[in-house]
């Protein structure tokens, strides 16, 4: 039974469903097997016979899980979504582990403030923030903590959609202490006291009482861009404001200490690791006085608060973390870590609530998306995590990115074709079409390998988009190694593809190879690239004049260039911008059909079909 159970967990079962269906635990079957939380301290412990409270710390959990099956499960290196059979003497035992905490408090480094930036002596209005939520909590007291005067933050996030999620996330933890986004209309009134009395309040804009950057380090000068965007922040705390500045991203890994030592204003230097974890790593700033280093290697644990969502139609979950690849020009495993793929129904009760609150599609993230599940025990394949959230009732559109030639396999194409729900746009890297070049890069396939994907797609989903990233200049890229990617472009004819010169990146192989290709060079190959790929871009969209397209409104138009006219702005299931005349108090989150009458090279445009009709109701 125990053995069928685990087979059955990689046909993607759900846990507590199968636990309801065949545990023969009566004090779990009917929550699903759930036992709550298990205390790692009971370990050691046992090992030191003196710590008595903590060897007792799990003994409630005695008659459903037996110590010495504890012990095994606790010795295991397991993950989050891993799912394990152990024995005892009362039988078999399945145990998932649904989540891990970790005290990031206890992992970070922390150095005492010099007293120079400690501010002008009086308690912070966050601090007191903190004092005060902590006062309500030993008063037993649930309700919201605020401040007397409303603490404000601004969120800057450069670089992917891992990082606008991640910034959302970071923004839903802010707002639950009681913090609101600073409006950029919000001014502070000065009265100037030193002038004539005569003289009006002048008007000067409001400054955010905390700061977090965000950071991207795909690029060159990455870090530089992150030290212009510090330079007004941490001349506000040397003049003695009362402000936090937080570096998170990929920049903060990257450069670590290197950063609070060059600007040591900052507060809070946390790797994207750690973005779920920022209320905790605050604490330590506010209530220590403390500069704080979050870098190390850790589990990410799985979110308590809401994120701040920047739509209300489309929304990004996070399905798989990190990366196993060591592509040579790549910074992205040094700076996210190992893959770490999250539990399948901790995506599901997410994507769920999303529904519930009214969102109509949801893109599943991930730097190597197609890896999903192959870290899990039992592994897992991404292929059937977009059949399950695509089933899911309520939701109009699944998307995903971004795929990786050498995991995508064909049952991912299958599974988007049989999925009603699934959107039929794929974005697929190829960054090289020189068999060569693709080896020194580290890629793991060649040209062959993603033209057979490509075609696998135009024979099952003939209307399908595809995208891609490409880099030009690579070392030791010669003009018939850029040749053969012009070939694959023309191949293909890509509906997009993001080009990019090769820049050097720290802590990568490829930063030290000896032929470099100069300048010059890479900026013309640059040009040249982009001509085909806005060309390719216009064929792609120009196919589609004259014909009805489904498109999910999800903003104003902002671009119309009619004031007398209202105008939305939607996509269709390819990915693809289109704009028409609509109320997006009426149409927003809904489903229209729009003729097509005008296609540009990266926008289309039309007018609703159905003008007549009622507008499709949310369900």
């Amino acid at each position: 039974m125990a053995s069928q159970s685990m087979y059955d967990l990689r046909l993607s079962s759900d846990f507590s469903d199968l636990a309801s269906q065949v545990s023969m635990c009566t004090l779990t079957r009917d929550e699903g097997g759930s036992i709550g939380w298990v205390n790692v301290a009971e370990i050691e412990a046992h090992q030191d016979n003196n710590n008595t409270k903590a060897a007792t710390v799990n003994d409630h959990l005695n008659d459903i899980l037996p110590m010495e099956t504890r012990k095994q499960v606790l010795r295991m290196n397991t993950k989050p979504g891993d799912v394990v059979m152990v024995e005892s003497s009362r039988g078999f035992h399945l145990v998932q582990v649904a989540d891990v905490m970790v005290d990031v408090r206890k992992m970070a480094q922390t150095k005492r403030r010099r007293r120079s930036l400690q501010g002008n002596g009086e308690v912070s209005m966050l601090q007191q923030l903190w004092n005060k939520g902590r006062q309500q909590q030993d008063d037993n007291d649930t309700t919201t903590t605020k401040a007397t005067t409303d603490l404000t933050y601004v969120m800057e996030t450069m670089g992917c959609q891992m990082n606008q999620a991640d910034s959302e996330r970071m923004e839903g933890q802010l707002q639950s202490l009681g913090i609101v986004p600073l409006l950029e209309e919000e001014e502070n009134d000065d009265d100037d006291t030193t002038k004539s009395k005569k003289k009006k309040k002048k008007k000067r804009k409001k400054e955010p009482n905390v700061v977090i950057l965000n950071t991207c380090s795909i690029r060159d000068h990455a870090e530089q861009k992150v030290y212009s965007h510090l330079g007004p922040h941490a001349k506000r705390k040397r003049n003695g404001e009362d402000v936090t500045i937080v570096v998170a991203g990929c920049v903060a890994q990257q450069e670590g200490q290197q950063l609070l030592q060059k600007f040591p204003e900052i507060d809070l230097v946390m790797g994207p690791q750690y973005a779920n974890r920022l209320s905790d790593l605050l604490e330590d700033v506010v209530i220590g006085g403390n500069q704080v280093l979050a870098t190390d290697v850790t589990h990410i644990m799985e979110d308590v608060t809401k994120p701040r969502r920047t739509s209300t139609t489309c929304a990004w979950v996070n399905v798989i973390y990190g990366c196993n690849d060591r592509c040579t020009y790549c910074i992205v495993p040094t700076t996210r870590g190992v893959e770490q793929s999250r539990p399948v129904e901790s995506i599901v009760e997410e994507v769920k609530e999303l529904i519930q609150d009214g969102y109509k599609e949801v893109t599943l993230l991930g730097q190597n998306i197609d890896a999903y599940g192959r870290d899990m025990v039992p592994k897992r394949k991404f292929s059937d995590l977009i059949r399950t959230i695509g089933s899911l009732d309520g939701l109009k559109r699944l998307r995903f990115v971004t795929s990786h030639p050498r995991y995508m396999s064909m049952g991912v194409i299958d599974a988007v074709a049989e999925t009603p729900t699934a959107c039929h746009a794929f974005h697929i890297p190829f960054q090289s079409g020189s068999n060569a070049i693709l080896q020194e890069m580290g890629r793991g396939h060649d040209r062959d390998k993603y033209l057979q994907i490509v075609n696998r797609i135009r024979d099952t989903i003939p209307e399908a988009s595809i995208t891609a990233d490409v880099i030009v200049g690579f070392p030791g890229e010669t003009e018939e190694d850029f040749q053969d990617t012009l070939d694959l472009m023309n191949t293909v004819v890509f509906d997009s593809v993001n080009t990019a010169a090769y820049s050097p990146r720290p802590h990568t192989p490829a930063a030290s190879y000896a032929d470099q290709v100069e300048a010059p060079v890479k900026k013309e190959r640059l040009a040249r690239i982009n001509a085909l790929n806005l060309k390719h871009a216009s064929e792609r969209r120009a196919r589609l004049l004259g014909t009805t397209v489904e498109v999910l409104v999800e903003e104003r138009n902002m671009k119309s260039r009619n004031a007398d006219e209202e105008s939305v702005m939607g996509r269709t299931t390819q990915g693809y911008l289109v704009y028409c005349p609509g109320d997006i108090d009426e149409l927003r989150g809904s489903l229209i059909d729009v003729k097509i009458t005008n296609c540009e090279t990266y926008h289309l445009s039309g007018v609703r079909v159905d003008d007549d009709d009622d507008v499709e109701e949310d369900s």
